[in-house]
């Protein structure tokens, strides 16, 4: 359904843009490296270099009202087959008006507001083979109308074609001593991955607050992950849910507080799970050009057994950000999320830096310590990582 789905996105735009009007391509050509400090734990992981190259082009076109995007993306690595993988990330027609939009296609949309986890975020499917994150995602086909108003924005989607996570295979590391067998996945619905989801959100700022509100109905990203039949592998089952959300962020001088919530039917007991926190910036620190931002916020998550297995129960995140304000664009992100409750801990470090005009350098550094067995993090605690990507922008 998805390659019919694109087929058809790539038939609206391609006709179109040979029209009069403003076209705009960039993107990036990119080599990553990732170099495990440990010997790996589970049977068939590899622990020599992983190498991978990345394509991941834009292409735009805007005429009067309408605009039009084409964003593939490409990833070969040198290791793990299901991380070799193709996408697009959007594709799509948008038509803009004085008060409302649109859209028809497959686009990425984001909420939230938290910085280490969000909630609220749950348009597009979670791209795991990328990274630990969660911030890559899967374009998602989509039908979506957008009315502003001068009480607020309110968007409405339809999602016709449901996109299945993406997991490591059997030579990639992140995933535990069973594989997910992804040829096999199970769905709630009868209709399956045909299902059409639908969603809303309302968004507005009142004063020094931004508040969203948002719900969405049909089958959950989360996968649960159910042992086979044979004891050999597990099955991604996807069931179907309501979630009703809400992001919150409070600008006070150089104070941001933040705050999501959400309410989840349908994996089991319904149960609520929420992220809050602050960041507090020093500007112009030692009479410098650099600022510095600290960041804290706690994890509650009060899912069942049932549900699908989360890491952030009730944790803490504590970090720093460095914005060095330079021409380089520097910047570094490092923190730690900690469990008071298993003393399991997190530690992850991004640092990136533009060289020259069209090339930036990135780093990422990420440790695992503290998981026992039957805590979330044990099956990753020997993927302690160090990841560099060169990669040029055009």
């Amino acid at each position: 359904m998805f390659a019919r789905f694109l087929l058809s996105s790539l038939l609206i735009i391609l006709p179109v843009s040979a029209m009069a009007g403003e076209i705009d391509v960039s993107g990036f050509v990119g080599l990553e490296t990732r170099v495990f400090t440990q010997s790996p734990q589970h049977t068939d992981q590899e622990s020599n270099p992983e190498v991978s190259a990345i394509f991941n082009p834009e292409f735009r076109y805007r005429n009067g009202d309408h605009q039009f995007s084409f964003i593939p993306f490409y990833r070969r690595d040198s290791r793990d087959e299901e991380r070799s993988h193709f996408d697009v990330r959007e594709a799509y027609w948008l038509y803009v008006d004085d008060d409302w939009e649109f859209l028809t296609g497959i686009n990425k949309i984001f909420w939230g507001v938290a910085e280490s986890r969000h909630l609220v975020d749950i348009i597009n499917q979670t791209d795991t083979v990328e990274d630990l994150d969660g911030e890559d995602k899967l374009g998602q086909p989509m039908v979506s109308v957008t009315k502003y108003n001068d009480w607020g924005q309110v968007s409405i989607f339809a999602l016709p074609g449901f996109r299945e996570r993406t997991f490591p295979g059997s030579d990639g590391r992140f995933r535990g001593p069973l594989l997910v067998d992804t040829d096999n996945a199970r769905y709630e619905s009868g209709e399956k991955e045909k299902h059409v989801d639908f969603a809303a959100r309302y968004s507005h700022y009142f004063g020094d607050w931004d508040v969203g509100l948002s719900h969405f109905y049909g089958t959950g990203r989360e996968p649960r992950l159910v042992l086979n039949t044979a004891g050999t592998a597990l099955e991604p089952h996807y069931d179907i849910i309501n979630q009703t959300g809400t992001d919150i962020q409070y600008t006070m001088n150089a104070w941001l507080w933040k705050f999501e919530g959400i309410f989840r039917e349908g994996q089991g007991e319904a149960f609520a799970a929420a992220t809050g926190g602050f960041e507090y910036t020093f500007y112009q620190v030692f009479e410098s050009a650099a600022d510095i931002g600290v960041l804290t916020e706690y994890h509650y998550d009060g899912r069942h057994a049932d549900a699908p297995a989360t890491g952030f129960d009730s944790d803490i995140f504590i970090g720093a950000r460095l914005a060095m304000n330079d021409i380089q664009d520097t910047e570094v992100l490092a923190g730690f999320s900690i469990d008071p409750d298993s003393d399991e801990v997190f530690y992850n470090l991004e640092a990136q830096r533009r060289i020259g005009n069209n090339y930036e350098l990135e780093l990422r550094a990420r440790f695992f310590s503290g998981g026992d067995p039957g805590e979330a993090s044990f099956p990753l605690e020997k993927d302690d990582y160090i990841q560099i990507r060169f990669a040029r922008y055009f």
